[in-house]
Protein backbone atom coordinates (compact mmCIF):
# COMPACT_ATOMS: atom_id res chain seq x y z
CA UNK A 1 0.00 0.00 0.00
CA UNK A 2 1.27 3.24 -1.39
CA UNK A 3 1.88 6.31 1.62
CA UNK A 4 -0.39 8.91 0.42
CA UNK A 5 -3.55 5.93 0.90
CA UNK A 6 -2.12 4.99 4.19
CA UNK A 7 -1.75 8.51 5.13
CA UNK A 8 -5.76 9.06 3.78
CA UNK A 9 -6.97 5.48 5.53
CA UNK A 10 -5.55 6.73 8.65
CA UNK A 11 -6.85 10.36 8.50
CA UNK A 12 -10.14 8.67 8.29
CA UNK A 13 -9.88 6.16 10.88
CA UNK A 14 -8.67 8.97 13.30
CA UNK A 15 -11.29 11.18 11.88
CA UNK A 16 -14.17 8.43 12.58
CA UNK A 17 -12.81 7.98 16.31
CA UNK A 18 -13.22 11.49 17.05
CA UNK A 19 -16.59 12.12 15.49
CA UNK A 20 -18.68 10.55 17.16
CA UNK A 21 -22.31 10.99 17.06
CA UNK A 22 -22.36 13.41 20.31
CA UNK A 23 -20.44 15.43 18.61
CA UNK A 24 -22.85 16.72 16.23
CA UNK A 25 -25.61 18.05 18.94
CA UNK A 26 -22.77 20.60 20.36
CA UNK A 27 -22.07 22.90 17.38
CA UNK A 28 -25.60 23.98 16.30
CA UNK A 29 -26.75 24.61 20.12
CA UNK A 30 -23.37 27.15 20.34
CA UNK A 31 -24.76 28.93 16.89
CA UNK A 32 -28.03 29.63 17.80
CA UNK A 33 -26.83 31.01 21.11
CA UNK A 34 -23.71 32.74 19.25
CA UNK A 35 -25.69 34.61 17.31
CA UNK A 36 -23.74 37.47 15.39
CA UNK A 37 -20.70 36.79 17.45
CA UNK A 38 -20.95 32.81 15.92
CA UNK A 39 -17.18 33.24 14.97
CA UNK A 40 -15.70 34.11 18.22
CA UNK A 41 -17.74 31.15 19.71
CA UNK A 42 -16.47 28.95 16.50
CA UNK A 43 -12.32 29.81 17.67
CA UNK A 44 -13.16 28.94 21.50
CA UNK A 45 -14.47 25.41 20.25
CA UNK A 46 -12.08 24.70 17.73
CA UNK A 47 -9.10 25.33 20.26
CA UNK A 48 -10.47 22.79 22.72
CA UNK A 49 -12.35 20.47 20.14
CA UNK A 50 -9.98 20.24 17.40
CA UNK A 51 -6.59 22.39 18.20
CA UNK A 52 -5.76 19.71 21.64
CA UNK A 53 -6.72 16.59 20.31
CA UNK A 54 -5.02 16.60 17.14
CA UNK A 55 -1.62 18.03 19.47
CA UNK A 56 -2.51 14.64 21.18
CA UNK A 57 -2.19 13.06 18.36
CA UNK A 58 0.87 15.00 17.41
CA UNK A 59 2.17 14.41 21.38
CA UNK A 60 1.63 10.22 20.40
CA UNK A 61 4.09 10.34 17.45
CA UNK A 62 6.81 11.70 19.49
CA UNK A 63 6.31 9.25 22.36
CA UNK A 64 4.34 6.46 20.17
CA UNK A 65 3.06 4.88 23.70
CA UNK A 66 0.06 4.58 25.11
CA UNK A 67 -2.17 6.26 27.65
CA UNK A 68 0.02 5.47 30.57
CA UNK A 69 3.27 6.79 28.70
CA UNK A 70 1.67 10.02 28.98
CA UNK A 71 1.16 10.71 32.37
CA UNK A 72 4.33 8.19 33.50
CA UNK A 73 6.60 11.78 33.67
CA UNK A 74 4.82 12.83 36.50
CA UNK A 75 4.99 9.21 38.05
CA UNK A 76 3.88 5.37 37.36
CA UNK A 77 1.41 5.59 40.59
CA UNK A 78 -0.18 9.28 38.94
CA UNK A 79 0.16 7.58 35.26
CA UNK A 80 -2.04 4.55 36.70
CA UNK A 81 -4.23 6.32 39.15
CA UNK A 82 -4.73 8.91 35.88
CA UNK A 83 -5.69 6.08 33.16
CA UNK A 84 -8.07 4.45 35.43
CA UNK A 85 -9.94 7.49 36.21
CA UNK A 86 -10.54 8.79 32.25
CA UNK A 87 -11.34 5.05 31.63
CA UNK A 88 -13.79 5.58 34.32
CA UNK A 89 -14.71 8.56 32.87
CA UNK A 90 -15.82 7.36 29.42
CA UNK A 91 -17.78 4.52 30.88
CA UNK A 92 -19.90 6.33 33.28
CA UNK A 93 -20.21 9.64 30.59
CA UNK A 94 -19.86 9.89 26.86
CA UNK A 95 -21.02 6.54 26.49
CA UNK A 96 -24.19 6.46 28.44
CA UNK A 97 -24.84 9.58 26.30
CA UNK A 98 -24.63 7.70 22.67
CA UNK A 99 -27.23 6.21 24.22
CA UNK A 100 -29.37 9.37 25.07
CA UNK A 101 -28.76 10.70 21.69
CA UNK A 102 -29.74 7.86 20.22
CA UNK A 103 -32.87 7.69 22.34
CA UNK A 104 -33.78 11.39 21.71
CA UNK A 105 -32.75 11.29 17.59
CA UNK A 106 -33.72 8.15 16.50
CA UNK A 107 -36.31 6.18 18.62
CA UNK A 108 -38.10 8.84 20.35
CA UNK A 109 -39.65 10.91 17.93
CA UNK A 110 -41.36 7.77 15.80
CA UNK A 111 -41.66 5.06 18.44
CA UNK A 112 -42.81 7.32 21.68
CA UNK A 113 -41.25 4.35 24.14
CA UNK A 114 -39.60 4.74 27.01
CA UNK A 115 -35.82 6.12 27.18
CA UNK A 116 -35.34 3.26 29.68
CA UNK A 117 -36.12 0.99 27.49
CA UNK A 118 -33.70 1.97 24.71
CA UNK A 119 -31.10 2.12 27.07
CA UNK A 120 -31.92 -1.38 28.12
CA UNK A 121 -32.20 -2.73 24.29
CA UNK A 122 -29.64 -0.55 23.34
CA UNK A 123 -26.68 -1.84 25.77
CA UNK A 124 -27.74 -5.09 25.50
CA UNK A 125 -27.07 -5.04 21.85
CA UNK A 126 -23.75 -3.62 23.44
CA UNK A 127 -22.78 -5.89 25.72
CA UNK A 128 -23.50 -9.06 22.64
CA UNK A 129 -20.86 -7.15 20.35
CA UNK A 130 -18.39 -6.74 23.18
CA UNK A 131 -18.09 -10.28 24.43
CA UNK A 132 -18.15 -11.12 20.82
CA UNK A 133 -16.37 -9.24 18.50
CA UNK A 134 -17.47 -8.61 15.11
CA UNK A 135 -16.17 -7.77 11.96
CA UNK A 136 -19.57 -6.36 11.44
CA UNK A 137 -18.95 -2.97 13.46
CA UNK A 138 -15.88 -2.24 11.36
CA UNK A 139 -17.27 -2.57 7.89
CA UNK A 140 -20.30 -0.32 9.65
CA UNK A 141 -17.49 1.96 11.13
CA UNK A 142 -15.67 2.15 7.08
CA UNK A 143 -18.93 3.05 4.89
CA UNK A 144 -21.52 4.96 8.18
CA UNK A 145 -18.98 7.94 9.01
CA UNK A 146 -18.41 9.01 5.28
CA UNK A 147 -22.82 9.05 4.70
CA UNK A 148 -23.26 11.20 7.92
CA UNK A 149 -20.44 13.58 6.74
CA UNK A 150 -22.37 13.98 3.29
CA UNK A 151 -25.14 14.55 5.19
CA UNK A 152 -23.84 16.91 7.32
CA UNK A 153 -22.20 18.57 4.33
CA UNK A 154 -25.22 18.37 2.70
CA UNK A 155 -27.06 20.63 5.52
CA UNK A 156 -24.15 23.19 6.05
CA UNK A 157 -24.19 24.13 2.21
CA UNK A 158 -28.46 24.13 2.31
CA UNK A 159 -28.33 26.26 5.08
CA UNK A 160 -26.03 28.77 4.41
CA UNK A 161 -27.27 29.41 0.61
CA UNK A 162 -30.75 29.39 1.92
CA UNK A 163 -30.11 31.11 5.31
CA UNK A 164 -31.71 34.59 5.81
CA UNK A 165 -30.21 37.73 6.82
CA UNK A 166 -31.44 38.09 10.34
CA UNK A 167 -29.62 36.99 13.16
CA UNK A 168 -30.40 37.78 16.56
CA UNK A 169 -27.77 39.33 18.96
CA UNK A 170 -25.28 36.35 21.24
CA UNK A 171 -26.70 35.58 24.54
CA UNK A 172 -22.77 34.71 25.70
CA UNK A 173 -21.18 37.35 27.69
CA UNK A 174 -17.83 35.55 26.73
CA UNK A 175 -18.47 34.16 22.92
CA UNK A 176 -14.73 32.90 23.23
CA UNK A 177 -14.49 31.07 26.25
CA UNK A 178 -18.28 30.15 25.87
CA UNK A 179 -17.11 27.88 22.97
CA UNK A 180 -13.55 26.61 24.90
CA UNK A 181 -15.92 25.10 27.66
CA UNK A 182 -18.30 23.41 25.14
CA UNK A 183 -15.72 22.05 23.39
CA UNK A 184 -14.70 20.33 26.65
CA UNK A 185 -18.09 18.11 26.27
CA UNK A 186 -17.35 16.73 22.80
CA UNK A 187 -14.23 14.55 25.18
CA UNK A 188 -11.70 14.78 22.33
CA UNK A 189 -8.86 15.71 23.98
CA UNK A 190 -9.24 12.68 26.20
CA UNK A 191 -10.06 10.73 23.05
CA UNK A 192 -6.81 12.09 21.40
CA UNK A 193 -5.00 10.74 24.09
CA UNK A 194 -6.37 7.67 24.10
CA UNK A 195 -7.21 6.52 20.65
CA UNK A 196 -3.23 8.00 19.95
CA UNK A 197 -1.92 4.87 21.11
CA UNK A 198 -5.03 2.84 19.37
CA UNK A 199 -3.06 4.07 15.95
CA UNK A 200 0.18 3.79 17.00
CA UNK A 201 -0.40 0.08 17.33
CA UNK A 202 -2.70 -0.33 14.71
CA UNK A 203 0.50 0.57 12.60
CA UNK A 204 2.84 -1.90 14.01
CA UNK A 205 0.12 -4.66 13.39
CA UNK A 206 0.50 -3.34 9.61
CA UNK A 207 4.00 -3.75 9.93
CA UNK A 208 5.29 -0.05 10.21
CA UNK A 209 8.71 -0.30 12.31
CA UNK A 210 10.31 2.67 11.57
CA UNK A 211 9.73 5.25 14.20
CA UNK A 212 10.19 7.84 12.04
CA UNK A 213 7.95 6.51 8.96
CA UNK A 214 4.81 6.15 12.05
CA UNK A 215 5.78 9.46 12.86
CA UNK A 216 5.16 11.10 9.68
CA UNK A 217 2.12 8.99 8.84
CA UNK A 218 0.75 10.37 12.13
CA UNK A 219 1.23 13.78 11.82
CA UNK A 220 0.09 14.08 8.44
CA UNK A 221 -3.31 11.71 8.97
CA UNK A 222 -4.18 14.41 12.33
CA UNK A 223 -3.55 16.95 10.35
CA UNK A 224 -5.76 15.83 7.62
CA UNK A 225 -8.28 14.56 10.11
CA UNK A 226 -7.88 17.84 12.44
CA UNK A 227 -9.22 19.84 9.04
CA UNK A 228 -12.13 17.94 8.84
CA UNK A 229 -13.10 18.37 12.09
CA UNK A 230 -12.64 21.95 11.46
CA UNK A 231 -15.03 22.14 8.69
CA UNK A 232 -17.92 20.41 10.12
CA UNK A 233 -17.83 22.22 13.31
CA UNK A 234 -17.29 25.59 12.20
CA UNK A 235 -20.03 24.74 9.53
CA UNK A 236 -22.25 23.77 12.32
CA UNK A 237 -21.96 26.65 14.60
CA UNK A 238 -22.19 28.99 11.42
CA UNK A 239 -25.73 27.38 10.46
CA UNK A 240 -26.95 27.29 13.90
CA UNK A 241 -26.57 31.34 13.64
CA UNK A 242 -27.78 32.03 10.82
CA UNK A 243 -30.76 30.16 11.71
CA UNK A 244 -31.16 31.30 15.29
CA UNK A 245 -33.80 33.95 14.84
CA UNK A 246 -36.26 30.67 13.71
CA UNK A 247 -34.96 28.54 16.68
CA UNK A 248 -36.01 29.21 20.42
CA UNK A 249 -33.12 29.77 22.74
CA UNK A 250 -34.79 27.16 24.90
CA UNK A 251 -34.54 24.38 22.63
CA UNK A 252 -32.14 21.56 23.73
CA UNK A 253 -29.31 20.20 21.96
CA UNK A 254 -31.12 17.70 19.92
CA UNK A 255 -34.17 19.81 19.15
CA UNK A 256 -31.56 22.09 17.46
CA UNK A 257 -30.00 19.90 14.97
CA UNK A 258 -33.38 18.12 14.42
CA UNK A 259 -34.99 21.36 13.19
CA UNK A 260 -31.56 22.41 11.21
CA UNK A 261 -31.79 19.24 9.39
CA UNK A 262 -35.43 19.61 8.69
CA UNK A 263 -35.25 23.27 7.29
CA UNK A 264 -31.99 22.07 5.44
CA UNK A 265 -32.98 18.30 3.82
CA UNK A 266 -36.67 17.90 4.81
CA UNK A 267 -38.19 15.21 7.07
CA UNK A 268 -36.64 12.63 4.55
CA UNK A 269 -33.27 13.88 5.20
CA UNK A 270 -34.10 14.18 9.06
CA UNK A 271 -35.19 10.61 9.32
CA UNK A 272 -32.39 9.19 7.36
CA UNK A 273 -29.76 11.23 9.47
CA UNK A 274 -31.76 9.80 12.59
CA UNK A 275 -31.01 6.23 11.63
CA UNK A 276 -27.29 6.84 11.27
CA UNK A 277 -26.80 8.81 14.17
CA UNK A 278 -28.00 6.49 15.72
CA UNK A 279 -26.06 3.85 13.84
CA UNK A 280 -22.99 5.58 14.75
CA UNK A 281 -23.68 6.36 18.56
CA UNK A 282 -23.75 2.48 18.30
CA UNK A 283 -20.37 1.93 16.89
CA UNK A 284 -18.89 4.67 19.30
CA UNK A 285 -20.48 2.77 22.73
CA UNK A 286 -18.92 -0.35 21.37
CA UNK A 287 -15.10 0.90 20.84
CA UNK A 288 -16.01 2.62 23.98
CA UNK A 289 -16.85 -0.47 26.14
CA UNK A 290 -14.11 -2.51 24.37
CA UNK A 291 -11.40 -0.06 24.96
CA UNK A 292 -12.25 0.03 28.67
CA UNK A 293 -12.58 -4.01 28.75
CA UNK A 294 -9.22 -4.31 26.97
CA UNK A 295 -7.02 -2.45 29.50
CA UNK A 296 -8.95 -3.37 32.75
CA UNK A 297 -8.01 -7.24 31.37
CA UNK A 298 -4.08 -5.97 30.43
CA UNK A 299 -4.41 -4.43 33.44
CA UNK A 300 -4.83 -8.10 35.64
CA UNK A 301 -2.37 -9.97 33.08
CA UNK A 302 -4.85 -10.95 30.84
CA UNK A 303 -7.80 -12.29 32.47
CA UNK A 304 -9.93 -12.83 29.80
CA UNK A 305 -12.78 -13.17 33.31
CA UNK A 306 -11.98 -8.94 34.20
CA UNK A 307 -12.63 -7.86 30.12
CA UNK A 308 -16.08 -10.13 30.69
CA UNK A 309 -16.75 -8.50 34.32
CA UNK A 310 -15.76 -4.75 33.11
CA UNK A 311 -18.15 -5.18 29.62
CA UNK A 312 -21.35 -6.48 31.85
CA UNK A 313 -20.46 -3.94 34.33
CA UNK A 314 -19.90 -1.11 31.96
CA UNK A 315 -22.95 -1.74 30.36
CA UNK A 316 -25.10 -1.40 33.60
CA UNK A 317 -23.45 1.84 34.21
CA UNK A 318 -24.34 2.79 30.52
CA UNK A 319 -28.37 1.28 31.12
CA UNK A 320 -28.51 3.15 34.83
CA UNK A 321 -26.72 6.62 33.45
CA UNK A 322 -28.05 6.26 29.25
CA UNK A 323 -31.79 6.16 30.15
CA UNK A 324 -31.34 10.27 31.37
CA UNK A 325 -31.71 13.12 29.02
CA UNK A 326 -28.94 14.50 26.91
CA UNK A 327 -28.86 17.63 28.67
CA UNK A 328 -28.61 16.56 32.00
CA UNK A 329 -26.11 13.86 30.85
CA UNK A 330 -23.87 17.30 29.58
CA UNK A 331 -25.06 18.72 33.31
CA UNK A 332 -23.74 16.34 35.24
CA UNK A 333 -20.42 16.18 33.45
CA UNK A 334 -19.31 19.52 34.05
CA UNK A 335 -17.54 19.54 37.55
CA UNK A 336 -15.71 16.27 36.31
CA UNK A 337 -14.89 17.63 32.85
CA UNK A 338 -13.52 20.82 35.03
CA UNK A 339 -10.57 18.74 36.80
CA UNK A 340 -9.88 16.03 33.82
CA UNK A 341 -9.36 18.13 30.92
CA UNK A 342 -6.91 21.30 32.16
CA UNK A 343 -4.57 18.12 33.36
CA UNK A 344 -4.88 16.10 30.18
CA UNK A 345 -4.45 19.42 28.19
CA UNK A 346 -1.68 20.18 30.27
CA UNK A 347 -0.23 16.60 29.68
CA UNK A 348 -0.36 16.83 25.92
CA UNK A 349 0.91 20.21 25.40
CA UNK A 350 3.85 18.91 27.66
CA UNK A 351 4.14 15.77 25.56
CA UNK A 352 4.07 17.78 22.55
CA UNK A 353 6.79 20.23 23.44
CA UNK A 354 10.40 19.39 23.42
CA UNK A 355 12.34 17.16 26.67
CA UNK A 356 14.75 20.34 26.89
CA UNK A 357 11.85 22.30 28.69
CA UNK A 358 9.66 19.80 29.81
CA UNK A 359 11.93 17.94 32.66
CA UNK A 360 10.40 15.43 35.52
CA UNK A 361 10.24 18.02 37.20
CA UNK A 362 8.41 20.32 35.46
CA UNK A 363 5.61 17.66 34.74
CA UNK A 364 5.48 17.06 38.14
CA UNK A 365 5.07 21.08 39.32
CA UNK A 366 2.51 22.00 35.83
CA UNK A 367 0.39 19.40 36.31
CA UNK A 368 0.29 19.43 40.41
CA UNK A 369 -0.70 23.01 39.46
CA UNK A 370 -3.28 22.19 36.57
CA UNK A 371 -5.48 20.44 39.05
CA UNK A 372 -4.96 22.87 42.48
CA UNK A 373 -6.31 25.70 40.36
CA UNK A 374 -9.29 23.96 38.36
CA UNK A 375 -10.62 23.07 41.68
CA UNK A 376 -12.28 26.24 41.80
CA UNK A 377 -13.45 25.98 38.18
CA UNK A 378 -15.28 22.39 39.17
CA UNK A 379 -16.63 24.02 42.79
CA UNK A 380 -16.47 27.61 41.98
CA UNK A 381 -18.20 30.20 45.53
CA UNK A 382 -21.36 31.51 44.88
CA UNK A 383 -21.04 35.17 44.51
CA UNK A 384 -22.51 35.72 47.80
CA UNK A 385 -19.96 34.18 49.96
CA UNK A 386 -17.60 36.78 50.95
CA UNK A 387 -15.16 34.37 53.18
CA UNK A 388 -11.32 35.24 53.13
CA UNK A 389 -10.58 31.95 51.13
CA UNK A 390 -13.59 32.63 48.28
CA UNK A 391 -12.29 36.06 48.41
CA UNK A 392 -8.45 35.18 47.34
CA UNK A 393 -10.24 32.79 45.03
CA UNK A 394 -12.14 34.94 42.87
CA UNK A 395 -9.23 37.13 42.29
CA UNK A 396 -6.90 34.59 40.96
CA UNK A 397 -6.81 35.64 36.87
CA UNK A 398 -9.52 34.23 34.39
CA UNK A 399 -11.53 32.22 37.53
CA UNK A 400 -14.57 34.16 36.59
CA UNK A 401 -14.15 32.30 32.87
CA UNK A 402 -13.62 28.69 34.64
CA UNK A 403 -10.24 28.68 33.74
CA UNK A 404 -8.07 29.25 36.39
CA UNK A 405 -5.76 26.95 35.81
CA UNK A 406 -4.20 28.50 32.74
CA UNK A 407 -1.72 30.99 33.74
CA UNK A 408 -0.72 29.75 37.10
CA UNK A 409 0.17 26.39 35.07
CA UNK A 410 1.82 28.80 32.39
CA UNK A 411 3.54 30.76 35.07
CA UNK A 412 4.94 27.80 37.08
CA UNK A 413 6.21 26.23 33.52
CA UNK A 414 8.42 28.40 33.02
CA UNK A 415 9.33 28.96 36.46
CA UNK A 416 10.51 25.52 36.56
CA UNK A 417 12.49 25.89 33.96
CA UNK A 418 14.38 28.97 35.02
CA UNK A 419 15.19 27.46 38.00
CA UNK A 420 16.58 24.29 36.32
CA UNK A 421 18.46 26.67 33.08
CA UNK A 422 20.03 28.40 36.81
CA UNK A 423 21.30 25.73 38.93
Amino acid sequence: MNKTKEILITSFALFSMFFGAGNLILPPFLGVQAGDNWWMVTLGFVATAVIIPILAILAHAKIQGTLWDFAKKVSPLFATIYCFIIYIICVLLPAPRTASVTHEMSIQPYFGTSSLLTSLIYFGLVLLFVLNRSRILSVMGRFLTPIIVLILLAIICLGIINSTDIINPSTFKTPFVSGVLEGYQTFDAIGGAVIGGVIVISLKLKGFTSFDAKKELIIKSGLIAGFGLLIIYAGLIAIGAFYNAEISNEASRIEILNQLSTKTLGSIGTAFLSVLVGLACFTTAVGIVTGVSDYFKGFFNDSQLVYQIVAVVSCVFGVLIGQFNVDFIITIAIPVLMIIYPVTIVLIVLNVLSDKVTSVLVFKWVVAVAILFSLPDAFPFAEENTSFLANCIKSIPLVEHQLAWVLPSLAVFVLVNLKEKLT
